[in-house]
C-alpha cells in the first residue's frame, strides 16, 4: 500500500516539475512581491526538495538563516581539449557564475557544466533545457563521494570479520549484527532462488545487499545523501545483475529463449522477440523500482516537513511532524526492504538463467 502511494506521490513530483519548468518562461514578467507568503514559502520548499534530490558538486551538510550553504567543496574534474580540475568553492563556480579554467570559460548550470563565454551566455532550447556544450564531467561529486566511503567502509568491515573468523567461529563485535544477516542472505535468497550453484553467486548477491542497505540507511540522513535515489546508481547496479545472468546463463536457459522446446515453429517465432525484450525488461524492472520507491519516500518526507512552514498553525506543528515521523519510520523499513527485493530479484534471474531442466531431460530420456 505505502508503495502504492509512493509511486503516485512521486508522479504528482514529476507533473509539478514539468509545471513549474512551464511557469519559468513567465516568471520573469511576475515580480517577486505580488507572490503572497505562502506562494514563496511553496516555491523554497520546492527547490529544497530539488536541491536534496540531485546530486552536486560540493557538500552541503546545513543552510543558515541566511541561506548560506555550510559545508565543504569537493573536486571539480572534467575534460575539454584536455583533464582540468578545481575545488568546487573556486570563486564564482557553485553560484552559477562562468569560471576561467586555462583560458575557457565554463558554467554550473542544474549541476552540470558547460562551456561558455566570458559573459555566462548559454542557449536553450522551446523547453527551456541548455543546447550549449558540455564538457566531460568527471567530478568527485556527492554521490562519488558517499560510494566511494561506503565501498572502503564495507571493505574494512567485511575484512575484519573475515579475519576474526580465522581466530574463532564465535561472531564478535559488528559480527553478532551482521552475521544473522548473512545468514539470511544465504539462505532465505540464494538457495530457494539458485539452488545448489548458490556459492558462485554468494559474493555478489552479499554486496549489493548491503551496498544498497547502507545507501538507503545514508539516505536517511538529513544531509540530501540520495545515492539509491539517482537513477544512473540503479541503472548500473541493474546493468550487473544484467551482465551476471548473461554470461552465467547455460544453454537450456537460451534454448528456451530463442527456440522454446514443445512450442509449434510458428508461435515460436512470435515468442522470440518477446523472450529477447524480457531479457531486458527484468533489470529494467529491477532499476525503477529501487529508484522510485527512494525518491518518493524522500519526496514525501521532506513535502510533510515543507508544509509546517506554508501553513504556520498549531494544527500543522503538531500533525505534520507526527505525520512525518511515521512516514519516516516506513521509510527505515523500505530501506530494508528494498535491499532485500533487489537481492532475492537478482537471485531469481540468476536462478533461471543457471538451473537445468531436469523434468525435461528425463521426460525425454523415457
Amino acid at each position: 500500500m505505502f508503495k502504492k502511494f509512493a509511486v503516485l506521490f512521486y508522479s504528482i513530483f514529476v507533473l509539478n516539475l514539468v509545471s513549474a519548468q512551464h511557469s519559468e518562461a513567465t516568471a520573469e514578467a511576475v515580480p517577486a512581491q505580488e507572490l503572497s507568503e505562502k506562494d514563496k514559502v511553496s516555491k523554497e520548499n520546492k527547490e529544497f526538495i530539488e536541491h536534496h534530490l540531485l546530486d552536486a558538486h560540493d557538500f552541503t551538510l546545513m543552510v543558515d538563516k541566511e541561506g548560506h550553504h555550510i559545508g565543504f567543496p569537493l573536486p571539480v574534474i572534467f575534460y575539454d581539449n584536455g583533464f582540468h580540475s578545481f575545488m568546487s568553492n573556486k570563486e564564482g563556480f557553485m553560484h552559477g557564475e562562468p569560471t576561467e579554467v586555462d583560458g575557457s570559460f565554463y558554467k554550473l548550470h542544474h549541476e552540470k557544466i558547460y562551456k561558455t563565454d566570458a559573459a555566462g551566455t548559454l542557449t536553450f532550447d522551446k523547453e527551456g533545457h541548455a543546447t550549449s556544450e558540455k564538457v566531460l564531467d568527471l567530478s568527485i561529486t556527492k554521490s562519488v563521494l558517499i560510494i566511494l566511503l561506503v565501498s572502503i567502509f564495507m571493505l574494512v568491515l567485511f575484512g575484519g570479520m573475515a579475519k576474526s573468523y580465522k581466530k574463532s567461529v564465535v561472531p564478535t563485535g559488528a559480527a553478532r549484527f551482521l552475521e544473522p544477516l548473512i545468514i539470511f542472505v544465504r539462505d532465505e535468497i540464494a538457495i530457494p532462488n539458485i539452488g545448489h550453484k548458490y556459492k558462485r553467486f554468494m559474493g555478489y548477491l552479499l554486496t549489493v545487499f548491503f551496498f544498497i542497505l547502507f545507501l538507503n540507511v545514508l539516505g536517511l540522513m538529513p544531509f540530501g545523501i540520495n545515492v539509491t535515489g539517482n537513477i544512473t546508481m540503479t541503472f548500473f547496479l541493474a546493468i550487473l545483475t544484467y551482465l551476471i545472468t548473461t554470461f552465467s546463463a547455460n544453454k537450456d536457459y537460451w534454448k528456451h529463449i530463442f527456440w522454446m522446446p514443445g512450442v509449434p515453429v510458428p508461435m515460436k517465432l512470435i515468442m522470440l522477440p518477446i523472450e529477447l525484450l524480457g531479457t531486458i525488461t527484468k533489470p529494467f524492472a529491477l532499476m525503477i523500482r529501487l529508484f522510485a520507491n527512494m525518491t518518493a519516500g524522500h519526496i514525501v518526507v521532506m513535502s510533510l516537513i515543507g508544509l509546517i512552514y506554508v501553513f504556520k498553525n498549531v494544527i500543522a506543528g503538531v500533525a505534520f511532524p507526527f505525520l512525518t515521523l511515521v512516514i519516516y519510520l516506513l521509510e527505515v523499513l523500505v530501506a530494508f526492504l528494498q535491499a532485500y527485493i533487489f537481492t532475492m530479484l537478482s537471485a531469481l534471474f540468476i536462478g533461471m538463467a543457471v538451473q537445468e531442466h531436469e523434468h525435461e531431460h528425463h521426460t525425454a530420456a523415457h
